[in-house]
């Protein structure tokens, strides 16, 4: 039996990989690692949190399709490879996409199958206050990350299903529950 396909995003800040890093110790998911151009931050292992390659690398793999879904986004390239995704499915196991509205939109446009699930923060003024904890911004890229989730948060009715994290067990009940339906149809 194929795998299923989770495609999970929300703005910056939202808590997704918190609430994956719980949702991945089950043992029938497996994580895509995103490609992208942009620097790695402090703690994040090269190809375990991403792979990392400049923007003429990724601008040849775009050119050679190799991506399923790709977009710039904050001034960087993110992709998901084709191949990979649709190998791990096939050998039946579940495949889960953390990545950015942009991109999820693009495979809504293209795929037949895939179960979309958006993380909503409780409000963008707790969302702010948790992109500031992070210490990883300037004010000019934290107002930018704002008026992006923003435009995310707009957008959430294209996905199939919401999880606002508010309270973060509940929020990972929330998606373990979603996850464990999806496996049954």
């Amino acid at each position: 039996m194929r795998g299923k396909l989770f495609i999970i995003s929300g703005p910056s800040g939202v808590g997704k990989s918190t609430i994956l890093k719980e949702i991945l110790k089950d043992e029938q998911l497996v994580f895509s690692i995103s490609t992208t151009t942009r620097k790695q931050r402090k703690g994040e292992v090269a190809g375990r949190d991403y792979v990392f390659i400049d923007a003429a690398e990724f601008e040849a793999k775009i050119n050679q399709k190799e991506f399923l879904e790709w977009a710039k986004v904050h001034g960087h390239y993110y992709g998901t490879t084709k191949k990979w995704v649709e190998d791990i499915l096939d050998n039946g196991r579940d495949v889960l996409l953390d990545i950015d509205v942009q991109g999820a939109l693009n495979l809504r446009k293209i795929l037949d199958y895939g179960v979309f699930v958006f993380i909503m923060p409780p409000s963008v003024e707790e969302l702010r206050r948790r992109i500031k904890e992070r210490k990883t911004e300037t004010a000019k890229s934290l107002a930018r990350r704002i008026v992006n989730a923003e435009g995310e948060i707009a957008k959430r009715n294209l996905y199939d299903y919401i999880v606002v994290n508010d309270i973060l067990e509940e929020a990972i009940l929330s998606l373990q529950e979603l996850i464990a339906k999806a496996r049954i149809v």
